[in-house]
């Protein structure tokens, strides 16, 4: 076990200036991993024992049980009912994975997570600011990630109109381009769209999950998970790994994702939208929140219209891109309008996706005609001739005596600054 000897026998905790951090970091781990200990019973424990070493020591000695159910018990001056956190299944239940540490702990660490605990400096300030914070964070890449110096959420409904994707992935690709961090909740939709523009922009993104690392939801979006790894952001939950997502983690979860940011922006949401409690735990942590507005018969905007009617004095609306940034206090209104321009050809980029996004980018970087789209793609020519055809309809790109050039938001993009041509 950890801290506390071997499995059958007790020892005495060492004093906690002596104690090596990851050995008390260790045992916030363990306790975590108990289902049904939440941040209360915790803290109370904590209050109680001194430390998680302790706690441990305490719940394998004789009669171990039976102490830790009477944390919270104590009579109270105010002559208020005791509270009561922990009960004695839930201290059998850490008692049991104490006896488990070392499983617990090969787990952990066989997923490749980093465990950090809130009395760490890794540990987020601005999440740490906020009404009860998660005691332990597993992180799966960057630590330094979660504690950049500008970060915004980026937040919305799992089924966005086109055009919500499109607005989502132009705010991310924007804040990404500006030098800000971007927060969300790796779901199907809007989320999706924004840690993807970010990672098209060259940006770093976090992903809060609602379950435990090894059971990502959704299961499509393990290879975005893995991107925003490889390119220096990092895939948290306050869960540990074999927790399953719940309707109840979500909430959890989303007040982590308001909790790491300066600001939350909402694209789309309908009326009873998950994204709507982000922007609630955003105003309650004090973060500015911005929602964006939409038609008001479309239901995809629903929530976000009555959120603004019932919290105008304190959340904002989306009135332009290049005004988002600049309320943010990213850039300046001149920086934010030329970051808004390349951002609306990266979105369309993004939504076009597979082959037609990887011809589109071509056309940008200046690529113009079937032979020079096959070399610097890689790509049969039948396919690319589909591709064109493709990008044609949407009027994305136009055909001039065998020169193709781009057209739409492909056209706000300067040559220069075109993204990268990748090929297969």
């Amino acid at each position: 076990m950890i801290g506390v000897g071997v499995p059958g026998s007790v020892s005495a905790p060492a004093p906690a200036a002596h104690r090596p951090a990851s050995m008390e970091r260790d045992a916030w781990a363990v306790l975590t991993s108990v289902r049904g200990l939440g941040p209360v019973g915790l803290a109370a424990l904590l209050e109680r024992y001194g430390s998680g070493v302790a706690i441990l020591a305490a719940a394998a000695a004789p009669r171990g049980v039976d102490r830790l159910a009477e944390t919270g018990r104590e009579a109270r001056q105010d002559g208020l009912r005791p509270r009561r956190p922990i009960s004695p299944t839930l201290a059998r239940s850490i008692a049991e994975a104490t006896g488990r540490a070392d499983r617990i702990l090969a787990r952990i660490r066989a997923l490749g997570l980093d465990v950090v605990t809130v009395e760490e400096p890794e540990y987020p300030h601005r999440l740490a600011a906020v009404e009860l914070p998660p005691h332990v964070l597993f992180v799966r890449g960057e630590i330094g990630a979660l504690d950049p110096a500008r970060v915004v959420a980026v937040v919305g409904t799992r089924r966005p109109t086109f055009t919500g994707r499109r607005i989502a992935a132009r705010i991310a690709g924007s804040i990404a381009k500006a030098g800000a961090t971007v927060v969300s909740g790796l779901a199907a939709g809007i989320d999706g769209a924004a840690h993807e523009a970010t990672l098209q922009a060259g940006g770093t993104t976090v992903a809060v999950i609602g379950g435990g690392h090894a059971r990502l939801y959704p299961k499509g979006h393990e290879r975005l998970a893995e991107q925003i790894v490889a390119r220096g952001g990092a895939v948290i939950s306050e869960l540990p790994p074999d927790d399953e997502p719940t309707i109840g983690t979500f909430p959890r979860r989303n007040r982590v994702i308001s909790g790491l940011s300066d600001a939350t922006v909402v694209v789309e949401a309908p009326a009873r939208s998950g994204a709507l409690i982000t922007a609630s735990w955003a105003l309650e942590q004090g973060r500015e929140c911005f929602l964006v507005p939409g038609s008001i018969v479309d239901p995809a905007s629903a929530g976000c219209l009555s959120f603004l009617r019932e919290n105008g004095g304190a959340a904002r609306i989306v009135s332009g891109l290049p005004e988002l940034l600049d309320d943010l206090g990213l850039v300046d209104h001149e920086a934010a309008t030329a970051i808004a321009s390349s951002a609306s050809a990266e979105a369309t980029l993004v939504d076009l996706g597979g082959t037609a996004e990887r011809i589109g980018r071509a056309l940008v970087a200046g690529y113009a005609t079937v032979d020079e789209l096959v070399a610097v793609t890689g790509l049969p020519v039948a396919t690319v001739l589909a591709a064109l055809t493709l990008l044609e309809g949407r009027g994305l790109a136009h055909d001039a005596y065998g020169r193709y050039r781009p057209g739409g938001a492909l056209a706000m993009t300067e040559p220069g600054r075109a993204p990268q041509v990748q090929r297969p």
